[in-house]
C-alpha cells in the first residue's frame, strides 16, 4: 500500500531531519516569540519519520555534537534516575533546572518512565510492555510522562518537554511515537532522539522484536535567536559537503536488561568520580558485552579529559571506539583528534 502524504516525512538518520527543521525554522517560521526570555523563531505542529532509529548521531563538524553526553543522558534515563549528581558532571548547565539542586523535575523522564507510580508495583514501562506482550496489537501501549501536577508549579523551572512515548507492535516489530510538548530544534531535539530511539531499541529487546522506525512529533519547535549563528554555520557546512558522513551502528546486544544498566553505572560512577581508570584491555574484559564496553570507553576518555589534566585521551582508548564516536570526539574535543589522527 502507497504511505499517505500525510504521514510525517521519513529520513534516514536524525541528520537529515535536524539540518531539514533547522532550514524550516531560518527561512520558514510562523512566528517570533519570547517566552520566559527566550526570544525564539517557531513553527507549530511538526514531525519527521527515522526508517533507521539506529542512525542516532549528527555528523557535523560545525555542531560539535557530545556523544559522551547523549550516551549518559540515555543511561541516566533507562537507570530511572533524577539525580543532579550524576548527569550535571556531564552537562554542568543543567543544575540551573533544579528546584532543589539536588534532583531534576519534569526533564528526568526516566524517572517516570522506569519508577513504579504511587500506588503501583510496576514501571509505567514494565506495565506497556506487559500489555504489548499480551496483546500485540494492542493501542494502548502509552506512557505519559508530561503531567498536569506540573502546570500547578508556579514559575517551574523544569517542566516536562516529553509529553509521552506511544509504542506500538506491528508485524513483528516495535515501532515508536515520541510527542513533544516543545523541542529546541538546535539543542535538545539530537539528545532527545538519541535518548528516546535507545529507549525503543532496549523495549524492543525486552520484547524480543526486531526494532521499527520512529516518529517524532513536536508541538512548538523552535530556535533561539542566541543560537541563530551556530544554525548559520551548520547549515552552510552541510551546503558545503560533497557527501555526508556515515558510519553505520551494531545493534543492542540481545541480552540487554536491567542488570545490563546496574552494572553499567557502577563503572560510570567509578570513572565519574575518578576511583579507577581503565584501559581499552581492562574495558574489554568488563562484565559488560562489547555493544556496552563503549559506553564504558566514552566514560573513561571523558575522565581523562576532566581528571587528568591534559585534555587529551589514550590512543588505546580512541582507538577502541566506534569510528563514528572516535570521529565525534575528534570534532568536540580538538587533543582527541591530534591522538587519534582524525581528518
Amino acid at each position: 500500500m502507497e504511505k499517505s502524504s500525510l504521514s510525517a516525512p521519513p529520513f534516514e538518520s536524525v541528520e537529515g531531519a535536524y539540518l531539514a527543521l533547522l532550514q524550516l525554522a531560518s527561512t520558514g517560521f510562523e512566528h517570533h516569540i519570547d517566552a520566559r526570555g527566550n526570544a525564539a523563531r517557531e513553527i507549530i505542529g511538526v514531525g519527521f519519520r527515522l526508517s533507521d532509529p539506529r542512525q542516532r548521531l549528527p555528523y557535523l563538524v560545525t555542531r560539535r555534537a557530545n556523544p559522551v553526553f547523549q550516551v549518559a543522558e540515555a543511561l541516566w534515563y533507562l537507570a530511572g534516575r533524577r539525580d543532579l549528581e550524576m548527569i550535571g558532571y556531564y552537562a554542568p548547565s543543567m543544575r540551573s533546572s533544579s528546584a532543589d539542586g539536588v534532583t531534576l523535575g519534569g526533564s528526568a523522564y526516566g524517572y517516570t518512565l522506569f519508577n513504579p507510580a504511587d500506588g503501583d508495583t510496576a514501571s509505567p514501562f514494565e506495565r506497556v510492555l506487559e500489555l504489548l506482550r499480551t496483546e500485540p496489537d494492542s493501542k494502548r501501549g502509552y506512557i505519559p510522562v508530561f503531567s498536569s501536577e506540573e502546570l500547578a508549579v508556579a514559575d517551574n523551572p523544569d517542566m516536562a518537554c516529553l509529553a509521552g512515548l506511544h509504542l506500538l507492535v506491528r508485524d513483528g516489530r516495535l515501532h515508536m511515537v515520541c510527542n513533544m510538548r516543545a523541542n529546541d530544534l538546535d539543542c535538545g531535539l539530537l539528545s532527545d532522539v538519541f535518548s528516546f530511539t535507545m529507549i525503543q531499541e532496549y523495549a524492543a529487546v525486552q520484547l524480543g522484536l526486531e526494532l521499527g522506525h520512529y516518529t517524532h512529533t513536536i508541538g512548538s519547535a523552535h530556535v533561539n535567536d542566541r543560537n541563530a549563528e551556530r544554525v548559520r554555520l551548520v547549515l552552510d557546512e552541510a551546503k558545503r559537503r560533497r557527501a555526508p558522513q556515515q558510519f553505520s551502528f551494531p545493534s543492542m546486544s540481545k541480552g540487554t536488561g536491567p542488570d545490563t544498566i546496574s552494572r553499567l553505572m557502577v563503572h560510570e560512577e567509578l570513572l565519574r568520580t575518578n576511583a579507577v581508570e581503565y584501559s581499552a584491555d581492562e574495558i574489554a574484559h568488563l562484565d559488560v558485552d562489547a555493544y556496552w564496553q563503549q559506553a564504558v570507553l566514552l566514560f573513561e576518555a571523558y575522565r581523562q579529559i576532566q581528571h587528568d589534566g591534559t585534555g587529551a585521551v589514550g590512543r588505546d582508548v580512541l582507538d577502541a571506539l566506534h569510528p563514528g564516536l572516535r570521529w565525534l570526539l575528534g570534532r568536540k574535543w580538538d587533543a582527541c583528534a591530534a591522538v587519534a589522527g582524525a581528518r
